[in-house]
Protein backbone atom coordinates (compact mmCIF):
# COMPACT_ATOMS: atom_id res chain seq x y z
CA UNK A 1 0.00 0.00 0.00
CA UNK A 2 1.00 3.63 -0.28
CA UNK A 3 0.43 6.39 1.71
CA UNK A 4 -0.69 9.81 0.61
CA UNK A 5 -0.95 12.71 2.86
CA UNK A 6 -3.27 15.55 3.06
CA UNK A 7 -5.41 17.37 5.39
CA UNK A 8 -8.64 16.22 5.74
CA UNK A 9 -10.42 13.06 4.41
CA UNK A 10 -14.16 13.21 3.78
CA UNK A 11 -15.83 9.48 3.51
CA UNK A 12 -19.52 9.80 1.79
CA UNK A 13 -20.43 12.27 -0.35
CA UNK A 14 -24.30 12.49 0.58
CA UNK A 15 -25.50 16.42 1.05
CA UNK A 16 -23.23 17.32 4.15
CA UNK A 17 -20.36 16.25 3.14
CA UNK A 18 -19.93 17.16 -0.55
CA UNK A 19 -21.04 20.14 1.10
CA UNK A 20 -17.95 19.87 3.49
CA UNK A 21 -15.57 18.94 0.68
CA UNK A 22 -16.61 22.16 -1.15
CA UNK A 23 -16.11 24.26 2.03
CA UNK A 24 -12.57 22.84 3.74
CA UNK A 25 -11.14 23.40 -0.22
CA UNK A 26 -12.70 26.59 -0.38
CA UNK A 27 -10.59 27.87 2.99
CA UNK A 28 -7.09 26.42 1.37
CA UNK A 29 -6.93 22.55 2.83
CA UNK A 30 -6.11 19.75 0.66
CA UNK A 31 -8.87 17.22 1.10
CA UNK A 32 -9.72 13.55 -0.29
CA UNK A 33 -13.44 13.28 -0.40
CA UNK A 34 -14.32 9.33 -0.78
CA UNK A 35 -17.30 7.85 -2.11
CA UNK A 36 -18.22 4.18 -3.02
CA UNK A 37 -21.80 4.83 -4.79
CA UNK A 38 -22.47 8.34 -6.60
CA UNK A 39 -21.90 11.55 -5.37
CA UNK A 40 -24.50 13.39 -3.64
CA UNK A 41 -25.82 10.47 -1.90
CA UNK A 42 -29.20 8.97 -1.28
CA UNK A 43 -31.06 12.03 -1.39
CA UNK A 44 -30.26 13.67 -5.37
CA UNK A 45 -30.94 10.07 -6.71
CA UNK A 46 -33.47 7.99 -4.17
CA UNK A 47 -35.08 10.43 -1.74
CA UNK A 48 -35.88 13.97 -1.47
CA UNK A 49 -35.27 14.91 -5.42
CA UNK A 50 -36.93 12.12 -7.21
CA UNK A 51 -39.83 11.82 -4.55
CA UNK A 52 -40.60 15.64 -4.49
CA UNK A 53 -41.20 14.80 -8.75
CA UNK A 54 -43.27 11.57 -7.75
CA UNK A 55 -45.46 13.86 -5.03
CA UNK A 56 -45.64 17.03 -7.32
CA UNK A 57 -47.34 15.25 -10.02
CA UNK A 58 -49.19 12.66 -7.93
CA UNK A 59 -50.31 15.82 -6.38
CA UNK A 60 -51.65 17.64 -9.52
CA UNK A 61 -53.62 14.93 -10.33
CA UNK A 62 -55.50 15.46 -7.07
CA UNK A 63 -55.85 19.22 -6.73
CA UNK A 64 -57.31 18.40 -11.03
CA UNK A 65 -59.85 16.03 -9.69
CA UNK A 66 -60.94 18.83 -7.25
CA UNK A 67 -61.76 20.55 -10.04
CA UNK A 68 -65.95 19.41 -10.35
CA UNK A 69 -66.46 20.60 -6.45
CA UNK A 70 -64.82 24.02 -7.31
CA UNK A 71 -64.53 25.18 -10.72
CA UNK A 72 -65.92 23.14 -13.66
CA UNK A 73 -65.14 19.90 -14.80
CA UNK A 74 -62.28 17.51 -15.84
CA UNK A 75 -61.17 14.66 -17.30
CA UNK A 76 -58.02 13.36 -15.33
CA UNK A 77 -56.11 10.45 -16.94
CA UNK A 78 -52.63 9.31 -15.30
CA UNK A 79 -49.44 8.50 -16.90
CA UNK A 80 -46.87 7.36 -14.66
CA UNK A 81 -44.42 7.40 -17.26
CA UNK A 82 -44.44 11.12 -17.65
CA UNK A 83 -42.81 11.48 -13.69
CA UNK A 84 -40.75 8.39 -14.47
CA UNK A 85 -39.00 10.19 -17.21
CA UNK A 86 -38.35 13.34 -15.46
CA UNK A 87 -36.98 11.28 -12.43
CA UNK A 88 -34.61 9.21 -14.89
CA UNK A 89 -33.90 12.78 -17.23
CA UNK A 90 -34.02 15.43 -14.96
CA UNK A 91 -33.49 14.26 -11.09
CA UNK A 92 -31.07 11.94 -11.75
CA UNK A 93 -29.57 11.98 -15.07
CA UNK A 94 -30.16 8.64 -15.67
CA UNK A 95 -28.18 7.90 -12.16
CA UNK A 96 -24.82 8.89 -13.43
CA UNK A 97 -23.17 11.64 -10.60
CA UNK A 98 -20.38 13.28 -13.61
CA UNK A 99 -22.18 16.68 -12.81
CA UNK A 100 -22.37 15.74 -8.93
CA UNK A 101 -17.97 14.43 -9.11
CA UNK A 102 -17.40 17.74 -11.23
CA UNK A 103 -18.03 19.57 -8.73
CA UNK A 104 -16.35 17.70 -6.11
CA UNK A 105 -12.87 18.14 -8.87
CA UNK A 106 -13.41 21.80 -9.62
CA UNK A 107 -13.43 22.95 -5.53
CA UNK A 108 -10.48 21.49 -5.28
CA UNK A 109 -10.50 18.45 -4.02
CA UNK A 110 -9.48 15.11 -4.64
CA UNK A 111 -12.54 12.27 -5.91
CA UNK A 112 -11.54 9.30 -4.59
CA UNK A 113 -13.83 6.45 -5.98
CA UNK A 114 -14.13 3.06 -3.57
CA UNK A 115 -14.85 1.95 0.06
CA UNK A 116 -13.10 3.73 2.43
CA UNK A 117 -12.71 2.52 5.88
CA UNK A 118 -10.18 3.97 9.37
CA UNK A 119 -7.33 2.14 9.72
CA UNK A 120 -6.30 4.05 12.88
CA UNK A 121 -6.47 7.71 14.16
CA UNK A 122 -6.09 9.98 10.90
CA UNK A 123 -5.94 7.11 8.77
CA UNK A 124 -8.53 5.79 5.81
CA UNK A 125 -7.68 2.82 3.27
CA UNK A 126 -9.28 2.68 0.06
CA UNK A 127 -8.06 -0.04 -2.18
CA UNK A 128 -4.49 0.06 -1.97
CA UNK A 129 -4.05 3.53 -0.93
CA UNK A 130 -3.72 5.36 2.73
CA UNK A 131 -4.69 8.33 3.24
CA UNK A 132 -2.91 9.94 6.28
CA UNK A 133 -4.76 12.98 7.30
CA UNK A 134 -2.67 15.92 9.68
CA UNK A 135 -6.62 17.46 10.60
CA UNK A 136 -8.54 14.18 10.84
CA UNK A 137 -11.24 12.40 9.16
CA UNK A 138 -15.11 13.16 9.14
CA UNK A 139 -17.39 10.20 8.51
CA UNK A 140 -20.87 11.01 6.58
CA UNK A 141 -21.31 7.63 5.30
CA UNK A 142 -25.39 7.75 5.49
CA UNK A 143 -28.05 4.98 5.88
CA UNK A 144 -29.66 2.50 4.21
CA UNK A 145 -33.11 1.15 4.30
CA UNK A 146 -33.54 -1.61 7.27
CA UNK A 147 -35.04 -5.00 6.58
CA UNK A 148 -37.43 -6.13 9.62
CA UNK A 149 -36.96 -9.28 10.84
CA UNK A 150 -40.61 -10.56 9.43
CA UNK A 151 -40.14 -14.55 8.30
CA UNK A 152 -39.86 -14.71 4.66
CA UNK A 153 -39.54 -10.93 3.90
CA UNK A 154 -35.36 -11.33 2.81
CA UNK A 155 -36.48 -13.90 0.40
CA UNK A 156 -38.86 -11.82 -1.41
CA UNK A 157 -37.91 -9.46 -4.25
CA UNK A 158 -39.41 -6.44 -2.20
CA UNK A 159 -38.66 -2.75 -2.80
CA UNK A 160 -36.96 0.01 -0.79
CA UNK A 161 -37.11 3.80 -1.56
CA UNK A 162 -34.34 3.12 -4.06
CA UNK A 163 -36.73 0.31 -6.60
CA UNK A 164 -39.54 2.11 -5.91
CA UNK A 165 -38.00 5.51 -7.55
CA UNK A 166 -36.26 3.88 -10.27
CA UNK A 167 -39.56 2.03 -11.38
CA UNK A 168 -41.14 3.08 -14.83
CA UNK A 169 -44.75 1.93 -13.89
CA UNK A 170 -47.22 2.11 -11.19
CA UNK A 171 -48.38 -1.41 -10.38
CA UNK A 172 -51.77 -2.18 -9.66
CA UNK A 173 -51.56 -3.01 -6.04
CA UNK A 174 -49.11 -2.33 -3.22
CA UNK A 175 -48.71 -3.13 0.46
CA UNK A 176 -46.05 -0.34 2.39
CA UNK A 177 -45.19 -1.32 5.62
CA UNK A 178 -44.31 1.43 7.48
CA UNK A 179 -46.21 4.31 8.14
CA UNK A 180 -43.26 7.15 8.86
CA UNK A 181 -42.65 9.56 5.77
CA UNK A 182 -41.18 7.46 3.58
CA UNK A 183 -43.47 5.18 3.31
CA UNK A 184 -46.75 7.56 3.41
CA UNK A 185 -45.46 9.84 1.34
CA UNK A 186 -44.90 7.03 -1.77
CA UNK A 187 -48.02 5.43 -0.50
CA UNK A 188 -50.11 8.55 -0.96
CA UNK A 189 -48.31 9.22 -4.69
CA UNK A 190 -48.55 5.51 -6.28
CA UNK A 191 -52.09 5.65 -4.63
CA UNK A 192 -53.06 9.35 -6.69
CA UNK A 193 -51.59 7.22 -9.64
CA UNK A 194 -54.11 4.61 -9.55
CA UNK A 195 -52.38 1.92 -7.58
CA UNK A 196 -54.52 0.32 -4.77
CA UNK A 197 -52.29 1.10 -1.57
CA UNK A 198 -52.38 -0.41 1.91
CA UNK A 199 -50.20 0.52 4.92
CA UNK A 200 -49.05 -1.55 7.78
CA UNK A 201 -47.55 -0.33 11.15
CA UNK A 202 -46.69 -2.24 13.56
CA UNK A 203 -46.63 0.82 16.00
CA UNK A 204 -49.40 2.16 17.58
CA UNK A 205 -50.29 4.93 14.87
CA UNK A 206 -48.64 6.40 11.80
CA UNK A 207 -46.37 8.77 12.01
CA UNK A 208 -45.45 8.23 15.27
CA UNK A 209 -42.87 11.17 15.39
CA UNK A 210 -45.27 14.12 15.09
CA UNK A 211 -48.30 14.91 17.52
CA UNK A 212 -51.29 12.13 17.50
CA UNK A 213 -53.69 14.92 16.36
CA UNK A 214 -51.78 14.92 13.06
CA UNK A 215 -51.45 10.83 12.91
CA UNK A 216 -55.31 11.11 13.05
CA UNK A 217 -55.80 13.75 10.56
CA UNK A 218 -53.64 11.98 8.16
CA UNK A 219 -55.14 8.65 8.58
CA UNK A 220 -58.55 10.00 7.87
CA UNK A 221 -57.39 11.81 4.44
CA UNK A 222 -55.99 8.72 3.50
CA UNK A 223 -58.73 6.64 4.06
CA UNK A 224 -61.31 9.05 2.15
CA UNK A 225 -58.62 8.76 -0.36
CA UNK A 226 -58.79 4.71 -0.45
CA UNK A 227 -55.85 3.59 1.33
CA UNK A 228 -55.76 1.61 3.87
CA UNK A 229 -54.21 2.39 7.08
CA UNK A 230 -53.99 -0.39 9.60
CA UNK A 231 -51.85 0.40 12.71
CA UNK A 232 -50.98 -1.35 15.90
CA UNK A 233 -51.09 -4.51 14.01
CA UNK A 234 -48.23 -7.77 13.96
CA UNK A 235 -46.71 -8.87 10.62
CA UNK A 236 -46.53 -12.73 11.19
CA UNK A 237 -44.70 -13.46 7.69
CA UNK A 238 -44.13 -12.47 4.18
CA UNK A 239 -44.42 -15.06 0.98
CA UNK A 240 -44.06 -14.07 -3.02
CA UNK A 241 -45.72 -17.17 -5.39
CA UNK A 242 -43.76 -15.29 -8.59
CA UNK A 243 -46.65 -12.84 -9.51
CA UNK A 244 -48.46 -11.71 -5.85
CA UNK A 245 -46.84 -10.87 -2.48
CA UNK A 246 -48.68 -12.30 0.64
CA UNK A 247 -48.20 -10.40 3.86
CA UNK A 248 -50.11 -12.02 6.88
CA UNK A 249 -51.02 -10.22 9.76
CA UNK A 250 -52.90 -13.22 12.38
CA UNK A 251 -55.77 -14.10 10.35
CA UNK A 252 -55.47 -11.39 7.61
CA UNK A 253 -53.48 -12.19 4.66
CA UNK A 254 -53.21 -8.95 2.79
CA UNK A 255 -51.98 -9.46 -1.20
CA UNK A 256 -50.27 -7.18 -3.61
CA UNK A 257 -48.30 -6.89 -6.87
CA UNK A 258 -45.47 -4.89 -5.04
CA UNK A 259 -43.72 -4.59 -1.38
CA UNK A 260 -42.41 -1.62 -0.24
CA UNK A 261 -40.62 -2.21 2.77
CA UNK A 262 -40.05 1.47 4.57
CA UNK A 263 -39.66 0.58 8.52
CA UNK A 264 -37.03 2.71 9.35
CA UNK A 265 -33.05 3.07 7.81
CA UNK A 266 -30.06 1.60 9.32
CA UNK A 267 -26.51 3.83 9.65
CA UNK A 268 -23.68 2.53 7.94
CA UNK A 269 -21.07 2.18 10.35
CA UNK A 270 -20.49 -1.63 10.86
CA UNK A 271 -17.52 -1.52 8.44
CA UNK A 272 -15.62 1.89 8.77
CA UNK A 273 -13.16 0.52 11.20
CA UNK A 274 -14.79 1.96 14.14
CA UNK A 275 -12.51 -0.57 16.15
CA UNK A 276 -9.15 0.82 14.86
CA UNK A 277 -9.82 3.75 16.53
CA UNK A 278 -10.97 2.14 19.65
CA UNK A 279 -15.06 3.46 19.02
CA UNK A 280 -17.75 0.86 20.09
CA UNK A 281 -20.28 0.63 17.38
CA UNK A 282 -24.06 1.19 18.78
CA UNK A 283 -27.24 2.58 16.68
CA UNK A 284 -25.43 5.63 15.97
CA UNK A 285 -22.50 7.50 16.62
CA UNK A 286 -22.01 9.68 19.85
CA UNK A 287 -20.70 13.49 18.85
CA UNK A 288 -20.18 16.74 20.78
CA UNK A 289 -21.83 19.47 19.54
CA UNK A 290 -18.99 20.54 17.27
CA UNK A 291 -19.97 17.03 15.71
CA UNK A 292 -15.97 15.55 17.04
CA UNK A 293 -16.19 11.28 17.79
CA UNK A 294 -13.02 12.37 19.39
CA UNK A 295 -9.57 13.82 18.40
CA UNK A 296 -8.82 13.78 15.10
CA UNK A 297 -12.41 12.16 14.40
CA UNK A 298 -15.83 13.96 13.27
CA UNK A 299 -19.17 12.42 12.11
CA UNK A 300 -21.95 14.25 10.04
CA UNK A 301 -25.64 13.28 9.04
CA UNK A 302 -28.00 10.27 9.72
CA UNK A 303 -24.97 8.46 11.68
CA UNK A 304 -25.27 10.48 14.35
CA UNK A 305 -28.99 9.98 15.71
CA UNK A 306 -29.54 13.58 15.82
CA UNK A 307 -32.36 13.68 12.67
CA UNK A 308 -32.00 11.44 9.54
CA UNK A 309 -32.63 14.54 7.15
CA UNK A 310 -31.06 16.27 4.17
CA UNK A 311 -31.09 19.58 6.21
CA UNK A 312 -29.41 18.61 9.13
CA UNK A 313 -26.63 16.88 7.27
CA UNK A 314 -25.65 20.35 5.78
CA UNK A 315 -26.72 22.57 8.75
CA UNK A 316 -23.79 19.66 10.44
CA UNK A 317 -21.30 20.05 7.70
CA UNK A 318 -20.86 23.76 8.66
CA UNK A 319 -20.48 22.93 12.47
CA UNK A 320 -17.77 20.17 11.76
CA UNK A 321 -16.19 22.56 8.98
CA UNK A 322 -15.84 25.69 11.44
CA UNK A 323 -14.42 23.26 14.21
CA UNK A 324 -11.71 21.79 11.81
CA UNK A 325 -10.92 25.33 10.82
CA UNK A 326 -10.79 26.74 14.40
CA UNK A 327 -14.10 29.12 13.73
CA UNK A 328 -16.93 30.50 15.87
CA UNK A 329 -19.37 27.47 16.63
CA UNK A 330 -22.21 29.11 18.31
CA UNK A 331 -24.96 26.74 20.33
CA UNK A 332 -26.22 23.61 19.02
CA UNK A 333 -29.67 24.56 17.16
CA UNK A 334 -31.63 21.68 18.68
CA UNK A 335 -34.88 22.69 17.49
CA UNK A 336 -35.12 20.19 14.77
CA UNK A 337 -37.70 21.45 12.11
CA UNK A 338 -39.08 18.88 9.63
CA UNK A 339 -41.43 17.86 6.90
CA UNK A 340 -43.54 15.01 5.64
CA UNK A 341 -44.23 15.88 2.50
CA UNK A 342 -48.27 14.01 2.55
CA UNK A 343 -50.68 15.73 0.97
CA UNK A 344 -51.82 17.80 3.88
CA UNK A 345 -48.01 18.36 4.92
CA UNK A 346 -46.91 17.90 7.74
CA UNK A 347 -44.20 20.32 9.23
CA UNK A 348 -42.88 20.20 12.90
CA UNK A 349 -40.80 21.70 14.79
CA UNK A 350 -39.42 21.08 18.55
CA UNK A 351 -40.91 19.05 21.07
CA UNK A 352 -44.18 16.92 21.25
CA UNK A 353 -46.76 18.47 24.26
CA UNK A 354 -45.82 14.43 25.11
CA UNK A 355 -41.84 14.94 25.20
CA UNK A 356 -42.39 18.29 26.68
CA UNK A 357 -44.30 16.27 29.54
CA UNK A 358 -41.66 13.87 29.86
CA UNK A 359 -39.41 16.50 30.50
CA UNK A 360 -41.42 17.90 33.15
CA UNK A 361 -42.27 20.70 31.47
CA UNK A 362 -45.47 23.14 32.59
CA UNK A 363 -47.50 22.62 29.32
CA UNK A 364 -50.24 25.06 27.52
CA UNK A 365 -51.65 24.03 24.60
CA UNK A 366 -53.03 25.64 21.71
CA UNK A 367 -54.75 24.44 18.63
CA UNK A 368 -56.92 25.65 15.58
CA UNK A 369 -58.35 23.49 12.89
CA UNK A 370 -56.65 24.98 9.27
CA UNK A 371 -60.45 24.05 7.47
CA UNK A 372 -61.94 26.32 9.54
CA UNK A 373 -59.98 29.37 9.27
CA UNK A 374 -60.43 31.97 6.54
CA UNK A 375 -57.88 30.93 3.86
CA UNK A 376 -58.70 27.21 4.75
CA UNK A 377 -62.97 27.98 3.90
CA UNK A 378 -62.25 29.85 0.61
CA UNK A 379 -59.20 26.93 -0.22
CA UNK A 380 -62.65 24.72 -0.03
CA UNK A 381 -61.58 21.01 -1.07
CA UNK A 382 -58.11 20.05 -0.08
CA UNK A 383 -58.16 21.85 3.00
CA UNK A 384 -57.47 19.80 5.72
CA UNK A 385 -55.28 20.49 8.21
CA UNK A 386 -54.29 21.89 12.10
CA UNK A 387 -52.64 24.03 13.93
CA UNK A 388 -50.81 22.82 17.26
CA UNK A 389 -48.37 24.68 19.36
CA UNK A 390 -46.80 23.49 22.56
CA UNK A 391 -45.97 26.32 25.09
CA UNK A 392 -43.85 26.35 28.14
CA UNK A 393 -46.25 27.94 30.33
CA UNK A 394 -43.38 28.33 33.23
CA UNK A 395 -41.16 30.62 30.38
CA UNK A 396 -43.84 31.86 28.39
CA UNK A 397 -42.01 30.12 25.00
CA UNK A 398 -43.19 27.56 22.05
CA UNK A 399 -41.02 24.77 22.84
CA UNK A 400 -43.09 22.95 19.85
CA UNK A 401 -45.09 22.86 17.19
CA UNK A 402 -46.89 20.44 14.59
CA UNK A 403 -48.84 22.63 11.14
CA UNK A 404 -50.35 20.43 9.24
CA UNK A 405 -52.26 21.55 6.21
CA UNK A 406 -51.89 22.90 2.54
CA UNK A 407 -48.28 24.29 2.74
CA UNK A 408 -47.56 23.29 5.98
CA UNK A 409 -44.18 22.76 5.65
CA UNK A 410 -43.88 26.62 4.57
CA UNK A 411 -46.06 27.83 7.35
CA UNK A 412 -44.17 26.15 9.54
CA UNK A 413 -41.34 28.65 8.89
CA UNK A 414 -42.29 31.27 11.28
CA UNK A 415 -42.98 28.56 14.44
CA UNK A 416 -39.67 27.36 13.62
CA UNK A 417 -38.45 30.75 14.11
CA UNK A 418 -40.39 31.13 17.03
CA UNK A 419 -39.01 27.81 18.59
CA UNK A 420 -35.56 28.53 18.12
CA UNK A 421 -35.45 32.20 19.28
CA UNK A 422 -37.34 31.68 21.88
CA UNK A 423 -39.50 34.48 21.01
CA UNK A 424 -42.23 35.20 23.85
CA UNK A 425 -46.08 34.62 23.63
CA UNK A 426 -46.54 37.87 24.39
CA UNK A 427 -44.66 38.98 21.62
CA UNK A 428 -46.54 36.67 19.18
CA UNK A 429 -49.72 37.19 20.63
CA UNK A 430 -49.23 41.48 19.84
CA UNK A 431 -47.68 40.78 16.12
CA UNK A 432 -49.87 41.24 13.17
CA UNK A 433 -50.34 38.26 11.03
CA UNK A 434 -51.74 39.15 7.34
CA UNK A 435 -55.52 38.05 6.12
CA UNK A 436 -56.46 35.51 4.92
CA UNK A 437 -53.29 33.44 4.97
CA UNK A 438 -52.57 29.67 6.16
CA UNK A 439 -50.04 30.99 8.48
CA UNK A 440 -52.74 33.45 10.20
CA UNK A 441 -53.85 30.08 12.03
CA UNK A 442 -50.44 31.24 13.91
CA UNK A 443 -52.46 33.87 15.91
CA UNK A 444 -56.21 31.47 16.49
CA UNK A 445 -53.81 29.11 18.11
CA UNK A 446 -51.91 31.44 20.22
Amino acid sequence: MSELSCDVVVVGLGPGGEALVARLAAAGLDVVAVEKELVGGECPYWGCIPSKMLIRAANSLAEARRIDRIAGSASVVPDFGLVAKRIREEATDDWDDTVAADRITDAGARLVRGHGRLDGDRRVVVGDDVFVASKGVVLNTGTSAATPPIPGLADTPFWTNRGILETETAPASMIVIGGGPIGLELAQAFSRFGTEVTVLEVGERIMAVEEPESSELIAGVFEAEGIGVHAGITIDAVAHDGDVFHVTCGDVTYEAERLLVAAGRKPRIDDVGLDTVGVEIGRHLTVDDAMQVKDGLWAIGDIVGRGAFTHVSMYHSERAARSILGEELGEYDTSFPRVTFTDPEVGGVGLTEHQAREQGITVRIGSTDLSASSRGFVHGPGNEGLLKIVIDDDRGVIVGANSVGVAGGETLAGLAFAVRAEIPVETLKNTIYAYPTFWRAIESAL
